[in-house]
């Protein structure tokens, strides 16, 4: 695994690894962008809780919107097909702020930052390196999850990644979601999104988004949609069965060998000392969340 980006599967941009489906052209692109100042980005690390929040916005009703594939999916011909969608736009992206295109931050275009215990986010994104073609299979989790700990992944570090986005945390046009509270209290979630973007829901769409949006309805659901490359929301794979494995809270605590949580909580203390996020997301770091 240590050749992963001669594998062809995989290749470095400015030092971060993307999958081969991110043409270096398209990457090279990105400002080249134009930015409606409308749009809505839903962004996150992988594997954090992004298509459930996607579903989530989907199914909020008579808000007029399309939800296109990641903008970093595919290669410059992206950019005419973005501009062919007539509705609102809301186009999903695991990129880090540093790499958001220009007009999106001159728009000031609304942005949801989805975060999740990087834990668990760790052991989904093995599970997606092992299932997923588009990916170099991992020969162990151990191995792994020192590739992650180092950041040698798609998508560079998961510290690194949500530093670059923890600094407009409070710009109004950027809302923060944990997926663990998402999880916890799905109603508080939902009422911060739709305020967020401005959209009206009242009690009867709140239960039904729920139903809709429940991890076995989406499951099953992708297994009927599966491979519509309209419905593509993840920049690694447009497999729907891929995505929804588990979703639940402290899976990673069957993972973890004590030695290995260990290096990962020394490394969180470090990296995080001075974040908010990491603050927030410490009750989860250290337990399994039950």
């Amino acid at each position: 695994m240590s050749s992963q980006s001669q594998s062809g599967l995989l290749h470095k941009y400015k030092g971060i690894l993307f999958s081969s489906m991110s043409s270096e052209g398209l990457l090279d692109s990105l400002d080249s962008f134009d930015a409606r100042e409308d749009d809505i980005f839903l962004v996150s690390y992988p594997k954090s809780g992004t298509h459930w929040v996607a579903e989530v916005i989907e199914n909020i009703p008579n808000v007029g919107i399309t939800l296109t594939s990641p903008i970093e999916w595919g290669d410059v011909s992206k950019f005419e097909e973005l501009k062919m969608v007539p509705k609102r736009r809301v186009i999903p992206t695991h990129l880090s702020y540093e790499m958001i295109p220009r007009t999106v931050k001159q728009k000031q275009c609304k942005i949801v930052y989805v975060i999740r215990n990087p834990k668990d986010t760790a052991v989904s994104l093995f599970h997606y390196y092992r299932d997923n073609p588009n990916l170099p299979s991992p020969e162990t989790w151990a191995a792994f999850l020192e590739l992650f700990l180092k950041g040698d992944v798609v998508y560079g570090s998961w510290f690194d990644h949500v530093l670059s986005w923890e600094k407009h945390k409070n710009d109004k046009n950027v809302l923060f979601l944990f997926y663990e509270e998402m999880k916890k209290d799905f109603v508080k979630s939902l009422n911060k999104i739709t305020d967020f973007l401005g959209f009206d829901v009242n009690d009867s769409d709140i239960s039904k988004i729920a139903r809709n949006t429940s991890f076995s309805e989406m499951k099953s659901n992708a297994v009927k949609e599966n491979c519509d490359p309209n419905h593509t929301i993840c920049a690694l794979t447009s497999d729907r069965n891929l995505v929804f494995r588990k979703g639940v809270v402290g899976d990673w605590i069957n993972y973890f060998t004590p030695k290995q949580r260990s290096a990962f909580d020394e490394l969180f203390m470090e990296k995080m000392e001075h974040s908010d996020v990491g603050r927030c997301l410490k009750e989860y770091t250290n337990s399994d969340g039950k």
